[in-house]
């Protein structure tokens, strides 16, 4: 079955930004979407988020498409040095690992982004990463996206001027991001 989960960052939820309006449209294309509510805040770690995702884990499989916006991509590339199976895609959207240096979030984030990647299992066990980020985005460098996008061998995909790329920036759909998910149903 294709399916698609779309993770949230810190502070965020599944009624956030763009994630409703994504759900709805991949919904009427066919495909099973799940958007998790992780504990955010005092209760944000990568344990209790890991917790929180034991029960999607009978989900995954080589047609699933993960979609992380902020910390969600940290989170994913978490999951995807777990897995034993390969993903379809990821979609890291103003993504990141290492600190922002911004204390309030570098303290939030810690966890999930302090020990060093595996990058090569990462990779072995997603067949195509896509990473967008903002040159404008007050959280989350453009050096943070190219980065990741180094170390996943891929490209940024620019966005100019778009900030976080969350609601507050103006993003309550998300053209770009469904039509490229869309390559990949």
């Amino acid at each position: 079955m294709r399916n698609v989960f779309i993770i949230h960052g810190t502070g965020g939820s599944p009624e956030g930004n763009w994630f409703p309006w994504l759900k709805k449209e991949l919904e009427k294309l066919g495909q099973e979407v799940f958007v998790p509510r992780f504990p955010i805040f005092e209760n944000q770690n990568l344990d209790n988020w890991l917790e929180t995702f034991e029960e999607y884990e009978g989900k995954i499989n080589e047609e699933t498409v993960f979609v992380g916006h902020s910390l969600g991509p940290a989170f994913i590339l978490n999951l995807l040095e777990r897995f034993d199976k390969k993903v379809k895609a990821c979609f890291f959207v103003a993504g990141f690992v290492g600190l922002l240096g911004i204390e309030e979030f570098d303290k939030l984030n810690k966890t999930f982004i302090s020990g060093k990647f595996d990058w090569p299992r990462i990779k072995k066990n997603c067949e195509k990463f896509y990473v967008i980020n903002s040159n404008g985005d007050p959280y989350v460098h453009l050096e943070k996206g190219k980065f990741l996008a180094k170390k996943l061998g891929t490209e940024v995909i620019l966005m100019k001027g778009a900030g976080h790329i969350n609601a507050d920036s103006g993003f309550t759909t998300f053209e770009l991001l469904l039509d490229k998910i869309k390559e990949e149903l």
